[in-house]
């Protein structure tokens, strides 16, 4: 026990301060559990190599790698674009009308596909609707992700966490598991309905407009004193050189956003043109490098505003600057600029990047990248698609994707109709229909065989079998009944329902500071011990605990969505304390009495 609680914390202290990704921290958990349990003549953790790799046999990983396919399928028909566009057409500028649309998209569709694709599907609507409707996408945005987490409580396949809580609950024998697509959709919509009141009210009240309404990205990113134009003079020394060789390749702080030359604009990739007299360069500099590179170089300033119209003067039909964001289990996370070839690779240039409330302009290339980080790009539109076609990025606005399969979608939206009903009147598993629907979407064309591979989130797939084994480890050394003693001395002779809110509450607060997912592993076996020690509904008590780490609402840690709206949203840490600690406390007396009233404790 004393092996495995070892164990335990040093991952909660790596899942927290993620010097490694999570799902790195997963497989040293996994492969711990199993050296501890076989090297030698002591067994200190009770976890052979067989049960220790039983997370990638498990049904709650395969049931949401499978989910990953159905949800991909779907958005590469375009349906939920579609439908988040007609729902944008009826905000206008009231911000009441715009939250409503942003609440009422991604609230539903997040109960039937995974509720961070969704957030990552509508995220780029819900910044178009801001900007057309002159709102701070800031008063939108977290509510998009507080609203998907109360989709994803509607249905079993909501969130990879219902998933996996069905299938540990099922392994400990606790009644009702696993669960069935609709076993807890009343309660849900009751969490629902309480969270959409919130943010409608004291929700919206504390929401703050970090980014101001925009009419202009460069603004928007304060770059007036970072972007200029520059014109080589007759004399200048770098006349007849080429770009790469004369501004591309020097130890100068300063990227080349596009060259003008008569009247012809050029984006990248520029590096292989040669510099005539004549040539207008637009720049992302600071001032006193600017000063040295006019000296050195020959250039004379040219008197002009460099805005987002002359950076999207390159293409009249298309848009040339966009905000990227960062995604989950992107090769950019902990590498930089530079050591990926970013610029070269994709043929576009990064003026500027945000991370949170902080603005970085300068020396971009030796910065480390996160998840949420949104990077401020100029680029052809074809270099735009390329980027948005991968999963590595969100594009924080619509752009025009002429790829969608939109003949294919009935077909998507019917083989998850199907998937969901054969699960739900229990004709199959639910782990054989959501397999079998992924191998439809790729026979019918909804999906072509490499996009699967591409679009299954692989990070939270090691995630999940890494942390299956650690449930395990709790329940054979005995680690789970000795927490739940623990949990039951304290509570005394508390009400049963108070137990359940404090239930709510622990999970909740350690979902926040570490994975969903390794959550709910760590806390139904010891909800399951704690219910059956005081007499309680174990049901009940893993209900709250599911529920609990469904919902996240207090960091940008807690949950994956939290972070897509991080660097878009402009938010500090203390905005989702501020914003989402009342909500919490709200869900987790609604969730309690929910669970009272419609289950029993």
């Amino acid at each position: 026990m004393l092996a495995v609680f070892a164990i335990i914390v040093v991952a909660l202290v790596l899942f927290a301060t993620e010097p490694v990704p999570i799902d790195i921290t997963a497989i040293g958990v996994m492969v711990s559990l199993m050296v501890l349990g076989t090297a030698g003549p002591l067994d200190l953790t009770g976890i052979s190599p067989q049960e220790g790799i039983s997370g990638f046999a498990s049904g709650a990983t395969i049931t949401v790698l499978a989910m990953f396919i159905l949800s991909a399928g779907v958005q590469r028909t375009g349906v939920v674009q579609i439908l988040g566009r007609k729902l944008a057409a009826l905000t206008g500028d009231s911000e009441v009308r715009q939250l409503g649309a942003t609440i009422g998209a991604v609230g539903p569709i997040s109960g039937f596909i995974n509720n961070t694709a969704a957030v990552a599907i509508l995220l780029p609507m819900v910044t178009d609707i801001a900007h057309e409707g002159k709102t701070s996408p800031s008063k939108l945005l977290l509510p998009l992700s507080y609203a998907s987490m109360f989709g994803g409580t509607l249905t079993l396949i909501g969130t990879s966490t219902n998933i996996l809580a069905s299938e540990v609950a099922a392994d400990l024998g606790v009644p009702n598991a696993p669960f069935s697509m609709f076993q807890f959709t009343a309660l849900g919509i009751v969490v629902s309905i309480a969270g959409t009141i919130y943010l409608f009210t004291l929700g919206n009240y504390l929401t703050p407009e970090r980014i101001k309404a925009r009419e202009d990205l460069t603004e928007e990113f304060e770059m007036g004193e970072y972007l200029t134009e520059v014109t080589v003079r007759e004399d200048s020394p770098i006349v007849g050189d080429t770009i790469r060789d004369a501004l591309v390749e020097t130890d100068f702080d300063v990227d080349i956003v596009q060259l003008i030359r008569g009247n012809e604009v050029f984006l990248e990739p520029l590096g292989p043109k040669t510099i005539q007299a004549g040539d207008i360069f637009a720049l992302r500099t600071d001032r006193d490098t600017l000063v040295e590179i006019m000296d050195v170089d020959g250039l004379d300033l040219v008197a002009r505003t460099v805005d987002e119209a002359e950076l999207e003067a390159a293409e009249e039909e298309a848009n040339n600057l966009v905000e990227v964001v960062v995604a989950p289990g992107s090769f950019l996370v902990g590498e930089t600029l530079a050591s990926t070839n970013f610029r070269q690779r994709y043929d576009a240039t990064v003026l500027a990047f945000r991370r949170g409330p902080e603005l970085i302009r300068q020396r971009m290339d030796r910065t480390r990248l996160k998840v949420g980080d949104t990077l401020l790009i100029q680029a052809t539109a074809d270099s735009i698609e390329r980027l948005a076609d991968r999963r590595d990025f969100i594009i924080a606005q619509e752009v025009e994707r002429p790829d969608f399969r939109q003949s294919r979608i009935p077909v998507a939206v019917g083989i998850v109709g199907v998937v969901v009903g054969v699960a739900a009147l229990d004709i199959l598993p639910i782990v054989v229909s959501a397999l079998a629907g992924a191998l439809l979407m790729v026979l019918t064309g909804c999906l072509k065989p490499t996009e699967v591979y591409e679009d299954v989130q692989w990070d939270v797939i090691f995630l999940l079998a890494g942390v299956i084994p650690l449930g395990l480890a709790m329940e054979e050394t005995g680690g789970a009944d000795f927490i739940a003693e623990g949990i039951v001395m304290s509570a005394g002779s508390l009400p049963l329902v108070v137990v359940l809110g404090l239930m709510y509450v622990v999970t909740a607060t350690l979902t926040n500071i570490i994975s969903n997912n390794a959550a709910v592993v760590l806390m139904i076996p010891v909800a399951f011990e704690a219910a059956t020690q005081i007499g309680a509904s174990a049901y009940a008590f893993v209900l709250a605990v599911t529920f609990a780490a469904s919902t996240a609402f207090m960091t940008p840690v807690g949950y994956q969505t939290n972070l897509f709206v991080y660097g878009p949203g402009g938010y500090r840490f203390t905005d989702y304390l501020k914003v989402g600690t009342p909500l919490q406390v709200l869900l987790a007396v609604v969730t309690t009495v929910g669970i009272t009233v419609l289950v029993g404790v």
